[in-house]
């Protein structure tokens, strides 16, 4: 599965740099367009249209995609010498892989609501049935991280800036339509406030060091591959496990 070049998404009217408003706002409307819930497999989910087998295969593949996060967090660490940035991003790996304490992370709590589905949590971590269009995607989007720029990569991680609606829809529908039980969404509804956190703290970030129009288009190309990556993971779900096979439109909107 090929994941398009967002570069040629982008409609450029003139190459004069945008304001920060204007740049903010462009992101803004390019994630929010593109972003996944709008994904015809992410509707099903909404409305209880999935069956419960549908529903496992959709979390053991997206589980494939969080266990990659803290990964794609070290490598835009590793971008930069600012510590004050570092601090503020490590943040993202210890949400994910948790502290070691008793604080579980999100890919801990991803296993427990595998497990809350009826999967096997230890066939669920060893990604054995996640389906090679996911992996592709997912290891090309860690390919596009460490290649990118350091801008360019936090960039391409703003897809939190509009996650927090659709993460609450996500946890309504799995607790009216699938009976998941409150406890193991607990984790997902802290994620909820910790996704606007993360998401005004990277766009303030792009915003402030993309100080011209190139460097604003590269960043724009970053968002809508990230939006991509995670329309693709759909896209093969939905290939290999919905009869009639929904697909989004071109260029990411349903």
């Amino acid at each position: 599965m090929k994941i398009r070049d967002g570069a040629t998404h982008i409609k450029r009217a003139d190459d004069a740099t945008l304001s920060p408003d204007e740049f903010a706002d462009r992101l803004r409307h390019e994630g929010a367009q593109r972003h996944h819930d709008r994904h015809p497999f992410h509707g099903r989910m909404y409305e209880g249209r999935l069956s419960r087998e549908q529903l496992q295969h959709w979390l053991e593949n997206r589980y494939y995609y969080q266990t990659r996060l803290p990964m794609k967090d070290a490598l835009i660490l590793a971008k930069s010498d600012d510590p004050e940035f570092r601090r503020r991003w490590i943040q993202r790996i210890r949400e994910q892989d948790g502290t070691g304490n008793g604080d579980d992370g999100g890919i801990a709590m991803w296993l427990r609501l595998a497990d809350a589905t009826g999967l096997n949590a230890d066939d669920v971590a060893s990604c054995w049935n996640v389906l090679p269009g996911v992996r592709e995607v997912c290891d090309a989007h860690l390919d596009f991280i460490r290649t990118s720029s350091l801008v360019e990569a936090v960039a391409a991680s703003l897809t939190e800036s509009f996650a927090s609606d659709p993460m609450a829809a996500d946890l309504q529908a799995w607790e009216r339509h699938y009976g998941l039980p409150r406890k193991v969404l607990a984790y997902f509804e802290r994620r909820v406030e910790l996704a606007r956190r993360d998401g005004e703290q990277a766009l303030a970030f792009v915003v402030s060091e993309a100080r011209t129009r190139r460097v604003q288009d590269r960043c724009v190309a970053a968002l809508i591959h990230e939006t991509e990556v995670l329309n693709g993971l759909l896209d093969a779900v939905s290939d290999a496990y919905l009869h009639e096979q929904p697909r989004r439109a071109a260029g990411g909107r349903s």
